[in-house]
Protein backbone atom coordinates (compact mmCIF):
# COMPACT_ATOMS: atom_id res chain seq x y z
CA UNK A 1 0.00 0.00 0.00
CA UNK A 2 0.98 3.65 -0.22
CA UNK A 3 1.37 5.78 2.87
CA UNK A 4 -0.73 8.92 2.56
CA UNK A 5 1.55 11.65 3.88
CA UNK A 6 0.73 15.15 4.95
CA UNK A 7 3.41 17.75 5.67
CA UNK A 8 1.92 20.35 8.00
CA UNK A 9 5.25 21.07 9.71
CA UNK A 10 7.04 21.75 6.44
CA UNK A 11 4.05 23.69 5.10
CA UNK A 12 3.40 25.84 8.17
CA UNK A 13 6.97 26.46 9.30
CA UNK A 14 9.26 27.33 6.39
CA UNK A 15 12.76 28.15 7.51
CA UNK A 16 12.73 25.70 10.42
CA UNK A 17 14.21 22.73 8.54
CA UNK A 18 16.36 21.65 5.62
CA UNK A 19 15.36 19.21 2.92
CA UNK A 20 17.76 16.29 2.83
CA UNK A 21 17.50 12.72 1.54
CA UNK A 22 18.24 9.68 3.72
CA UNK A 23 21.23 7.54 2.85
CA UNK A 24 20.16 4.40 0.99
CA UNK A 25 20.89 1.26 2.99
CA UNK A 26 23.11 -1.02 0.89
CA UNK A 27 21.57 -4.32 2.03
CA UNK A 28 18.46 -3.70 4.13
CA UNK A 29 17.04 -6.49 6.26
CA UNK A 30 13.89 -6.04 8.32
CA UNK A 31 14.55 -6.97 11.95
CA UNK A 32 11.12 -6.15 13.34
CA UNK A 33 7.90 -4.51 12.18
CA UNK A 34 5.37 -3.23 14.70
CA UNK A 35 2.28 -4.60 12.99
CA UNK A 36 -0.10 -3.54 15.78
CA UNK A 37 1.12 0.06 15.62
CA UNK A 38 0.92 0.00 11.83
CA UNK A 39 -2.74 -1.03 12.08
CA UNK A 40 -3.42 1.76 14.57
CA UNK A 41 -1.97 4.20 12.05
CA UNK A 42 -4.10 2.76 9.27
CA UNK A 43 -1.06 1.33 7.47
CA UNK A 44 -1.21 -2.09 5.82
CA UNK A 45 2.51 -2.57 5.30
CA UNK A 46 4.09 -5.69 3.91
CA UNK A 47 7.59 -6.60 5.10
CA UNK A 48 9.19 -5.74 1.77
CA UNK A 49 7.78 -2.23 1.81
CA UNK A 50 8.83 -1.70 5.40
CA UNK A 51 12.32 -2.97 4.68
CA UNK A 52 12.83 -0.54 1.79
CA UNK A 53 10.93 2.50 3.04
CA UNK A 54 12.23 2.46 6.60
CA UNK A 55 15.89 1.93 5.73
CA UNK A 56 16.38 4.72 3.21
CA UNK A 57 16.74 2.16 0.42
CA UNK A 58 13.67 3.67 -1.24
CA UNK A 59 11.47 6.61 -0.35
CA UNK A 60 7.76 5.86 0.06
CA UNK A 61 5.69 7.80 -2.47
CA UNK A 62 4.66 11.16 -1.09
CA UNK A 63 7.49 11.40 1.45
CA UNK A 64 9.25 14.77 1.69
CA UNK A 65 12.23 14.13 3.97
CA UNK A 66 13.47 17.00 6.10
CA UNK A 67 15.89 17.53 8.98
CA UNK A 68 14.47 19.80 11.66
CA UNK A 69 16.46 22.59 13.30
CA UNK A 70 16.65 22.88 17.06
CA UNK A 71 19.02 24.03 19.79
CA UNK A 72 19.31 22.80 23.35
CA UNK A 73 20.88 22.91 26.76
CA UNK A 74 22.99 19.76 26.98
CA UNK A 75 24.00 19.00 30.58
CA UNK A 76 23.35 22.66 31.37
CA UNK A 77 25.41 24.15 28.56
CA UNK A 78 23.64 25.86 25.67
CA UNK A 79 24.30 24.64 22.13
CA UNK A 80 22.69 27.15 19.75
CA UNK A 81 22.57 24.72 16.84
CA UNK A 82 21.87 21.01 17.16
CA UNK A 83 19.12 19.72 14.87
CA UNK A 84 18.46 16.34 13.31
CA UNK A 85 22.01 15.12 12.75
CA UNK A 86 21.01 11.55 11.91
CA UNK A 87 17.26 11.71 11.40
CA UNK A 88 14.90 12.43 8.53
CA UNK A 89 11.23 13.28 8.99
CA UNK A 90 9.45 11.58 6.09
CA UNK A 91 6.13 13.26 6.80
CA UNK A 92 2.96 12.92 8.83
CA UNK A 93 0.11 10.44 8.71
CA UNK A 94 -3.45 10.82 9.95
CA UNK A 95 -4.64 7.74 11.83
CA UNK A 96 -8.18 6.38 11.35
CA UNK A 97 -9.24 8.11 14.59
CA UNK A 98 -8.05 11.48 13.27
CA UNK A 99 -4.76 11.85 15.16
CA UNK A 100 -1.65 13.17 13.43
CA UNK A 101 1.72 11.43 13.76
CA UNK A 102 5.22 12.01 12.44
CA UNK A 103 7.11 9.17 10.81
CA UNK A 104 10.82 9.79 11.18
CA UNK A 105 13.85 7.71 10.27
CA UNK A 106 16.64 7.66 12.87
CA UNK A 107 20.15 6.55 11.95
CA UNK A 108 19.45 7.27 8.29
CA UNK A 109 22.56 9.29 7.44
CA UNK A 110 24.27 12.63 7.72
CA UNK A 111 22.48 15.95 7.47
CA UNK A 112 23.80 19.53 7.64
CA UNK A 113 23.17 19.29 11.40
CA UNK A 114 25.45 16.27 11.93
CA UNK A 115 28.28 18.26 13.58
CA UNK A 116 30.96 15.76 12.53
CA UNK A 117 28.94 12.63 13.26
CA UNK A 118 28.41 9.86 10.75
CA UNK A 119 24.61 10.09 10.91
CA UNK A 120 24.28 6.38 11.50
CA UNK A 121 23.01 4.15 14.31
CA UNK A 122 23.73 0.61 15.47
CA UNK A 123 21.37 -2.33 15.83
CA UNK A 124 21.58 -2.39 19.64
CA UNK A 125 20.52 1.20 20.44
CA UNK A 126 17.72 1.12 17.87
CA UNK A 127 16.30 -2.10 19.29
CA UNK A 128 16.65 -0.64 22.80
CA UNK A 129 14.42 2.26 21.80
CA UNK A 130 11.91 -0.11 20.23
CA UNK A 131 11.82 -2.32 23.32
CA UNK A 132 11.56 0.36 25.98
CA UNK A 133 9.09 2.54 24.11
CA UNK A 134 6.85 -0.50 23.69
CA UNK A 135 7.01 -1.12 27.43
CA UNK A 136 6.13 2.51 28.12
CA UNK A 137 3.16 2.29 25.79
CA UNK A 138 2.03 -0.93 27.48
CA UNK A 139 1.98 0.70 30.93
CA UNK A 140 0.22 3.80 29.62
CA UNK A 141 3.07 6.31 29.76
CA UNK A 142 2.99 8.89 26.92
CA UNK A 143 5.75 7.96 24.52
CA UNK A 144 7.03 8.00 21.00
CA UNK A 145 6.72 4.57 19.40
CA UNK A 146 8.80 2.46 17.06
CA UNK A 147 7.29 1.26 13.80
CA UNK A 148 10.24 -0.79 12.56
CA UNK A 149 13.94 -1.48 12.88
CA UNK A 150 15.83 -2.35 9.71
CA UNK A 151 19.44 -3.53 9.60
CA UNK A 152 21.24 -1.59 6.88
CA UNK A 153 23.86 -4.14 5.91
CA UNK A 154 26.70 -1.76 6.64
CA UNK A 155 29.08 -1.59 9.56
CA UNK A 156 29.59 1.49 11.71
CA UNK A 157 32.33 2.33 14.16
CA UNK A 158 31.80 3.29 17.77
CA UNK A 159 34.23 1.81 20.29
CA UNK A 160 34.19 -1.18 17.96
CA UNK A 161 32.66 -2.23 14.66
CA UNK A 162 28.88 -2.74 14.89
CA UNK A 163 26.06 -3.62 12.48
CA UNK A 164 24.12 -0.54 11.38
CA UNK A 165 20.36 -0.05 11.64
CA UNK A 166 17.61 2.49 11.08
CA UNK A 167 14.65 3.01 13.40
CA UNK A 168 11.30 4.26 12.09
CA UNK A 169 9.96 6.40 14.94
CA UNK A 170 6.37 7.52 15.35
CA UNK A 171 5.68 10.64 17.41
CA UNK A 172 2.80 13.02 18.02
CA UNK A 173 5.39 15.51 16.79
CA UNK A 174 9.09 16.21 17.12
CA UNK A 175 8.60 19.71 18.47
CA UNK A 176 10.99 20.17 21.38
CA UNK A 177 11.80 22.88 23.90
CA UNK A 178 15.01 23.16 21.88
CA UNK A 179 13.04 23.94 18.72
CA UNK A 180 11.77 27.12 20.37
CA UNK A 181 15.24 27.87 21.72
CA UNK A 182 16.80 27.71 18.26
CA UNK A 183 14.76 30.64 16.97
CA UNK A 184 14.56 32.58 20.23
CA UNK A 185 18.37 32.56 20.41
CA UNK A 186 18.42 34.21 16.98
CA UNK A 187 15.85 36.82 17.91
CA UNK A 188 13.43 35.41 15.35
CA UNK A 189 10.19 36.09 17.19
CA UNK A 190 8.10 35.59 14.08
CA UNK A 191 9.16 31.95 13.91
CA UNK A 192 8.78 31.47 17.67
CA UNK A 193 5.21 32.71 17.30
CA UNK A 194 4.65 30.41 14.32
CA UNK A 195 6.00 27.46 16.33
CA UNK A 196 3.67 28.30 19.20
CA UNK A 197 0.69 28.52 16.85
CA UNK A 198 1.62 25.20 15.24
CA UNK A 199 2.09 23.50 18.63
CA UNK A 200 -1.27 24.76 19.86
CA UNK A 201 -3.10 23.67 16.73
CA UNK A 202 -1.47 20.26 16.77
CA UNK A 203 -1.37 19.37 20.46
CA UNK A 204 -3.58 21.72 22.47
CA UNK A 205 -6.34 23.02 20.18
CA UNK A 206 -8.63 23.76 23.14
CA UNK A 207 -6.44 26.72 24.10
CA UNK A 208 -6.39 28.39 20.69
CA UNK A 209 -8.88 31.04 21.80
CA UNK A 210 -7.21 31.79 25.13
CA UNK A 211 -6.57 35.45 25.97
CA UNK A 212 -2.84 34.73 26.05
CA UNK A 213 -2.29 31.65 23.83
CA UNK A 214 1.46 31.50 24.50
CA UNK A 215 0.86 31.50 28.24
CA UNK A 216 -1.81 28.83 27.82
CA UNK A 217 0.72 26.79 25.82
CA UNK A 218 3.25 27.11 28.64
CA UNK A 219 0.59 25.98 31.13
CA UNK A 220 -0.32 23.00 28.94
CA UNK A 221 3.27 21.85 28.53
CA UNK A 222 3.94 22.25 32.27
CA UNK A 223 0.91 20.08 33.01
CA UNK A 224 1.83 17.43 30.45
CA UNK A 225 5.46 17.22 31.50
CA UNK A 226 4.68 17.15 35.23
CA UNK A 227 2.40 14.15 34.62
CA UNK A 228 5.02 12.47 32.46
CA UNK A 229 7.91 12.81 34.89
CA UNK A 230 5.70 11.63 37.76
CA UNK A 231 4.97 8.48 35.74
CA UNK A 232 8.69 7.98 35.10
CA UNK A 233 9.39 8.23 38.80
CA UNK A 234 6.69 5.70 39.57
CA UNK A 235 8.38 3.19 37.28
CA UNK A 236 11.92 3.86 38.48
CA UNK A 237 12.75 5.07 34.97
CA UNK A 238 15.91 7.11 34.50
CA UNK A 239 15.84 8.95 31.17
CA UNK A 240 19.53 9.71 31.36
CA UNK A 241 19.71 12.67 29.01
CA UNK A 242 17.02 15.22 29.93
CA UNK A 243 18.48 17.96 27.75
CA UNK A 244 16.03 20.59 26.55
CA UNK A 245 16.22 19.15 23.04
CA UNK A 246 14.87 15.90 24.53
CA UNK A 247 11.77 17.47 26.10
CA UNK A 248 8.83 17.16 23.72
CA UNK A 249 6.15 19.85 23.59
CA UNK A 250 3.57 17.06 23.22
CA UNK A 251 4.43 15.59 26.63
CA UNK A 252 5.69 12.29 25.18
CA UNK A 253 8.84 10.49 26.28
CA UNK A 254 11.36 10.98 23.48
CA UNK A 255 14.93 9.85 22.78
CA UNK A 256 15.66 6.60 24.59
CA UNK A 257 19.43 6.92 24.56
CA UNK A 258 21.18 6.02 27.84
CA UNK A 259 17.92 5.26 29.66
CA UNK A 260 17.49 2.38 32.10
CA UNK A 261 15.36 1.27 35.05
CA UNK A 262 16.41 1.51 38.67
CA UNK A 263 16.29 -1.82 40.49
CA UNK A 264 17.30 -1.25 44.12
CA UNK A 265 15.88 2.06 45.32
CA UNK A 266 18.67 4.65 45.37
CA UNK A 267 17.70 8.27 44.67
CA UNK A 268 21.13 9.06 43.21
CA UNK A 269 20.95 6.34 40.57
CA UNK A 270 22.73 7.30 37.33
CA UNK A 271 23.33 4.98 34.38
CA UNK A 272 24.61 7.25 31.61
CA UNK A 273 28.34 7.04 30.92
CA UNK A 274 28.49 10.78 30.18
CA UNK A 275 26.52 12.04 33.20
CA UNK A 276 29.60 12.44 35.36
CA UNK A 277 27.99 14.88 37.83
CA UNK A 278 24.68 13.06 38.22
CA UNK A 279 22.72 15.95 36.74
CA UNK A 280 20.06 13.57 35.42
CA UNK A 281 20.03 11.13 38.32
CA UNK A 282 16.71 9.53 39.24
CA UNK A 283 15.93 11.96 42.09
CA UNK A 284 16.97 15.00 40.03
CA UNK A 285 14.45 14.43 37.25
CA UNK A 286 11.71 16.55 38.89
CA UNK A 287 14.22 19.38 39.37
CA UNK A 288 15.32 19.21 35.73
CA UNK A 289 11.64 19.24 34.75
CA UNK A 290 11.37 22.73 36.24
CA UNK A 291 14.72 23.85 34.84
CA UNK A 292 13.83 22.80 31.30
CA UNK A 293 10.40 24.40 31.48
CA UNK A 294 12.01 27.65 32.58
CA UNK A 295 14.00 27.57 29.34
CA UNK A 296 10.75 27.16 27.39
CA UNK A 297 9.21 30.06 29.32
CA UNK A 298 12.15 32.27 28.35
CA UNK A 299 11.41 31.75 24.67
CA UNK A 300 7.72 32.61 25.12
CA UNK A 301 8.13 35.78 27.23
CA UNK A 302 7.81 38.16 24.25
CA UNK A 303 4.55 36.42 23.26
CA UNK A 304 2.99 36.45 26.73
CA UNK A 305 2.67 40.22 27.17
CA UNK A 306 4.01 43.26 25.29
CA UNK A 307 5.28 44.63 28.61
CA UNK A 308 8.43 42.56 29.19
CA UNK A 309 8.48 43.06 32.95
CA UNK A 310 4.85 42.02 33.19
CA UNK A 311 5.48 39.00 30.94
CA UNK A 312 8.41 37.86 33.09
CA UNK A 313 6.32 38.25 36.24
CA UNK A 314 3.54 36.13 34.75
CA UNK A 315 5.97 33.46 33.51
CA UNK A 316 7.75 33.30 36.86
CA UNK A 317 4.42 32.84 38.61
CA UNK A 318 3.75 29.79 36.44
CA UNK A 319 7.24 28.43 36.98
CA UNK A 320 6.94 28.80 40.76
CA UNK A 321 3.98 26.44 40.69
CA UNK A 322 5.77 23.58 38.93
CA UNK A 323 7.08 21.93 42.09
CA UNK A 324 3.61 21.83 43.63
CA UNK A 325 2.03 20.56 40.41
CA UNK A 326 4.64 17.83 40.09
CA UNK A 327 4.18 16.84 43.73
CA UNK A 328 0.44 16.48 43.19
CA UNK A 329 1.01 14.32 40.09
CA UNK A 330 3.58 12.21 41.92
CA UNK A 331 1.23 11.68 44.85
CA UNK A 332 -1.48 10.58 42.42
CA UNK A 333 0.93 8.04 40.95
CA UNK A 334 1.92 6.83 44.41
CA UNK A 335 -1.68 6.45 45.55
CA UNK A 336 -2.27 4.25 42.54
CA UNK A 337 0.90 2.22 43.15
CA UNK A 338 -0.02 1.77 46.82
CA UNK A 339 -3.50 0.56 45.95
CA UNK A 340 -5.19 3.43 47.78
CA UNK A 341 -8.75 4.49 47.06
CA UNK A 342 -9.61 8.17 47.23
CA UNK A 343 -7.49 10.86 48.86
CA UNK A 344 -6.67 11.30 52.54
CA UNK A 345 -4.50 13.86 54.29
CA UNK A 346 -1.93 11.34 55.47
CA UNK A 347 -1.22 9.85 52.03
CA UNK A 348 1.82 12.01 51.29
CA UNK A 349 3.47 11.07 54.58
CA UNK A 350 2.66 7.41 53.94
CA UNK A 351 4.37 7.56 50.54
CA UNK A 352 7.35 9.53 51.80
CA UNK A 353 7.87 7.15 54.70
CA UNK A 354 7.82 4.19 52.34
CA UNK A 355 10.73 5.71 50.42
CA UNK A 356 12.61 6.14 53.68
CA UNK A 357 12.03 2.45 54.43
CA UNK A 358 13.10 1.07 51.04
CA UNK A 359 16.88 1.51 51.46
CA UNK A 360 17.99 -0.43 48.38
CA UNK A 361 15.06 -2.83 48.12
CA UNK A 362 13.90 -3.65 44.60
CA UNK A 363 11.63 -0.80 43.48
CA UNK A 364 9.38 -2.77 41.16
CA UNK A 365 8.95 -5.90 43.27
CA UNK A 366 8.35 -3.97 46.50
CA UNK A 367 5.14 -2.44 45.17
CA UNK A 368 4.12 -5.68 43.51
CA UNK A 369 4.51 -7.64 46.78
CA UNK A 370 3.22 -5.16 49.37
CA UNK A 371 0.24 -7.35 50.20
CA UNK A 372 2.39 -10.48 50.63
CA UNK A 373 4.75 -9.96 53.56
CA UNK A 374 6.39 -13.35 53.19
CA UNK A 375 7.39 -12.49 49.59
CA UNK A 376 8.30 -8.92 50.55
CA UNK A 377 10.76 -9.70 53.35
CA UNK A 378 13.51 -11.23 51.16
CA UNK A 379 13.79 -7.95 49.25
CA UNK A 380 15.19 -6.17 52.32
CA UNK A 381 18.51 -6.47 54.11
CA UNK A 382 16.88 -4.91 57.19
CA UNK A 383 13.09 -5.23 57.35
CA UNK A 384 12.49 -3.40 60.64
CA UNK A 385 11.53 0.01 59.24
CA UNK A 386 9.31 -1.58 56.64
CA UNK A 387 7.73 -3.81 59.25
CA UNK A 388 6.76 -0.73 61.26
CA UNK A 389 5.34 0.98 58.13
CA UNK A 390 3.19 -1.90 56.85
CA UNK A 391 0.38 -1.68 59.45
CA UNK A 392 -0.17 1.97 58.51
CA UNK A 393 -0.44 0.99 54.86
CA UNK A 394 -2.82 -1.90 55.57
CA UNK A 395 -5.09 0.34 57.62
CA UNK A 396 -5.21 2.91 54.83
CA UNK A 397 -5.43 0.52 51.85
CA UNK A 398 -8.24 -1.66 53.22
CA UNK A 399 -10.01 -4.43 51.37
CA UNK A 400 -9.09 -5.35 47.80
CA UNK A 401 -5.62 -3.82 48.01
CA UNK A 402 -3.89 -6.89 46.57
CA UNK A 403 -5.97 -6.77 43.41
CA UNK A 404 -5.39 -3.04 43.00
CA UNK A 405 -1.65 -3.50 43.45
CA UNK A 406 -1.57 -6.15 40.74
CA UNK A 407 -3.45 -3.87 38.33
CA UNK A 408 -1.28 -0.83 39.05
CA UNK A 409 2.24 -2.24 39.31
CA UNK A 410 3.97 -4.08 36.48
CA UNK A 411 5.38 -7.49 37.26
CA UNK A 412 7.81 -7.14 34.38
CA UNK A 413 9.96 -4.16 33.47
CA UNK A 414 12.86 -4.10 30.99
CA UNK A 415 15.39 -5.35 33.53
CA UNK A 416 18.80 -4.05 32.56
CA UNK A 417 20.53 -7.43 32.46
CA UNK A 418 17.78 -8.89 30.28
CA UNK A 419 17.92 -5.90 27.94
CA UNK A 420 21.67 -6.32 27.55
CA UNK A 421 21.35 -10.06 26.94
CA UNK A 422 18.75 -9.46 24.24
CA UNK A 423 20.65 -6.66 22.53
CA UNK A 424 23.94 -8.55 22.57
CA UNK A 425 22.27 -11.55 20.96
CA UNK A 426 20.54 -9.38 18.36
CA UNK A 427 23.81 -7.64 17.51
CA UNK A 428 25.30 -11.08 16.92
CA UNK A 429 22.38 -12.00 14.67
CA UNK A 430 20.06 -13.88 17.04
CA UNK A 431 16.73 -12.05 17.50
CA UNK A 432 15.05 -14.80 19.58
CA UNK A 433 15.97 -13.37 23.03
CA UNK A 434 14.81 -9.94 21.92
CA UNK A 435 11.43 -11.24 20.76
CA UNK A 436 10.95 -13.17 24.01
CA UNK A 437 11.76 -10.11 26.14
CA UNK A 438 9.58 -7.89 23.95
CA UNK A 439 6.62 -10.23 24.41
CA UNK A 440 7.08 -10.03 28.19
CA UNK A 441 7.34 -6.22 28.40
CA UNK A 442 4.36 -5.77 26.07
CA UNK A 443 2.27 -7.61 28.72
CA UNK A 444 3.93 -6.16 31.82
CA UNK A 445 1.20 -7.03 34.34
CA UNK A 446 1.45 -10.75 33.54
CA UNK A 447 3.93 -12.53 35.79
CA UNK A 448 6.73 -14.07 33.74
CA UNK A 449 9.35 -15.23 36.24
CA UNK A 450 12.47 -15.17 34.06
CA UNK A 451 11.86 -11.47 33.43
CA UNK A 452 10.76 -10.45 36.92
CA UNK A 453 13.88 -11.08 38.95
CA UNK A 454 16.60 -8.51 39.64
CA UNK A 455 20.01 -8.78 38.04
CA UNK A 456 22.24 -11.52 39.45
CA UNK A 457 24.97 -10.36 41.81
CA UNK A 458 27.64 -10.77 39.15
CA UNK A 459 25.99 -8.27 36.81
CA UNK A 460 27.82 -5.37 38.51
CA UNK A 461 27.33 -1.65 38.03
CA UNK A 462 25.29 -0.90 34.92
CA UNK A 463 26.48 1.76 32.48
CA UNK A 464 24.55 2.93 29.42
CA UNK A 465 25.66 4.86 26.35
CA UNK A 466 23.90 7.33 24.09
CA UNK A 467 24.48 5.15 21.04
CA UNK A 468 25.54 8.09 18.87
Amino acid sequence: MTIIFDHSYARDLPGTYLRVTPDPAPAPRLLILNEALARDLGLDLDPGQAEAWFSGAALPPGADPIAQAYAGHQFGGFSPQLGDGRAHLLGEVISPDGRRFDIQLKGSGRTPFSRGGDGKAAVGPMLREYLISEFMAAVGVPTTRSLAVVATGEEIWRETKLPGAVLARVAASHLRVGTFQFFAARGDQARVRALADHAIARHYPDIAQADRPALALLDAVIAAQARLVAEWMGLGFVHGVMNTDNMAISGETIDYGPCAFMEGYAPGTVFSSIDHQGRYAYANQPLILGWNLARLAETLVPLIDPDQDRAIEIANDRLSGIAGRYRAEWLSVMRRKLGLVGEEAGDAALADDLLAALAGADWTLTFRRLADEAALRPLFDDFRTMEAWLPRWRARAGEGAAERLARANPAVIPRNHKVEEALAAATAGDMAPFHALLAAVQHPFVEAEPYMLPAPSGFGSYITYCGT
